[in-house]
């Protein structure tokens, strides 16, 4: 399982760097290599009963998150602040780096299931989601202008708290506290 793991780290990080330029890898790889190491030197003992909540609403969020960034022009803004132009949408590489990251829609049943790459999946989803996206809010610091709204900065707001619950109920399933 930490071959397959390694393996999609490592696909989704190349694939980042080759599509979006260094900076947004760098961004991915924190996600991803974050989330595997997380995964492969901490005890998680959650199931999916322990993570639904926070799986579900840090899903939903980052759906509106999306929407958000596609309506506001996040790609064309952030190809202005790297210089990288942006990836041509519906691209093999596009769609396989969607496809890697879809991974994360069956957190609910390998985690069910007691698999460990669910729960890779599970600690890689709410590291990008709690504290990758938070690179909205550094972005404009790059830009020539003072300090502003970066596009999907407004959806990061609810975003990024419940992810942070997700990465706490990996590790501290709810219960008595004694």
């Amino acid at each position: 399982m930490v071959a397959l793991a390694a393996a999609h780290t490592i696909a989704i990080v190349a694939i980042g760097y080759v599509l979006l330029g260094f900076v947004p890898m760098a961004l991915f790889a924190f996600g991803f290599v974050g989330g595997l190491a997380i995964w492969l030197f901490t005890r998680d003992v959650a199931t999916f009963a322990d993570i639904r909540i926070p799986y579900f609403l840090t899903l939903g969020f980052f759906v509106l998150h999306k929407i958000e960034e596609r309506e506001l022009d996040f790609f064309p803004a952030l190809s202005q602040l790297t210089g990288v132009p942006m990836p041509q949408e519906g691209s093999s590489l596009a769609l396989l780096l969607y496809a890697l990251a879809a991974a994360w829609l069956i957190v609910p049943v390998l985690v069910r299931r007691g698999h460990s790459f669910g729960h890779y999946l599970a600690w890689t989803f709410f590291v990008s989601m709690g504290v990758i996206e938070l690179a909205h809010f550094v972005f404009p610091l790059f830009e020539d202008r003072p300090y502003g709204y970066f596009p999907g900065m407004a959806s990061v707001v609810p975003l990024a708290p419940v992810a942070w619950w997700g990465l706490f109920r990996m590790t501290v399933p709810p219960g008595p506290i004694s």
